[in-house]
C-alpha cells in the first residue's frame, strides 16, 4: 500500500459490501508503521500522503521538528514522528512518506516509516488507553482491536503537536 489514492479506493470498496450490522458505528482509520508500533488516525483527518520531498532544517525548533518544505506555495513544518515519540531517526528509504494533516487549522507533515492500510474498527473494539500509559500530551485517543488480533494506538491528531512547538523560538 503506496498512496492516498489506493486507501481511498480500498475504503470504498468495503464501503458498498454488505454489512452484517448496520447498527454499530465503524471508525474509519488510515494506519501506517513509526518504529516498530502501528499507529492510525482518522482517516478524514489527512489532507494528502506523499512521497519525501526536499526540506529546509530550522534553527531553534526542537529536535522532532525536522524543517518545513513547499507543497504546492504551502510552507508546512515536518515532524518527524519516531524522534517525537522518543526513538532515534530513521533514514528515509522507499517505504517512507510524508502524511499531511490539518492540526487547528494549519497544515502539518509527519514523516512516517510506511503506510498500511484503511481501517475499519467497530467503535466497541476502541479501548481507552491504558492506565500505565503517562499521556501528559493526551495524543493517544484509545487502543484499537483488529479482527486480526493487531493492536493499534489511535492517535488525538489535535494532539499531536503545538503550535509553540513547530515556531521557532528566537530567545534562545
Amino acid at each position: 500500500m503506496g498512496s492516498l489514492n489506493e486507501i481511498v479506493k480500498q475504503q470504498q470498496q468495503s464501503l458498498t459490501e454488505p454489512q452484517e450490522n448496520v447498527s454499530e458505528e465503524i471508525v474509519q482509520l488510515v494506519g501506517f508503521i513509526v518504529g516498530d508500533e502501528e499507529f492510525a488516525v482518522p482517516i478524514l483527518s489527512i489532507q494528502e500522503i506523499i512521497k519525501p520531498i526536499e526540506w529546509t532544517r530550522v534553527p531553534f525548533t526542537p529536535d522532532y521538528v525536522l524543517g518545513v518544505f513547499n507543497l504546492r506555495g504551502n510552507v508546512l513544518p515536518l515532524i518527524d514522528l519516531r524522534v517525537k515519540f522518543g526513538s532515534s531517526a530513521n533514514a528515509i528509504d522507499e517505504n517512507t512518506r510524508f502524511i499531511v494533516m490539518k492540526i487547528k487549522d494549519e497544515d502539518v507533515a509527519f514523516i512516517i516509516d510506511r503506510l498500511t492500510s484503511a481501517l475499519r474498527i467497530k467503535k466497541k473494539n476502541i479501548l481507552p488507553p491504558p492506565d500505565t500509559y503517562s499521556n501528559e500530551d493526551d495524543i493517544i485517543e484509545g487502543v484499537g482491536r483488529m479482527e486480526d488480533g493487531r493492536i493499534i494506538t489511535i492517535l488525538k491528531v489535535d494532539n499531536l503537536i503545538k503550535r509553540e512547538e513547530i515556531v521557532p523560538n528566537n530567545e534562545n
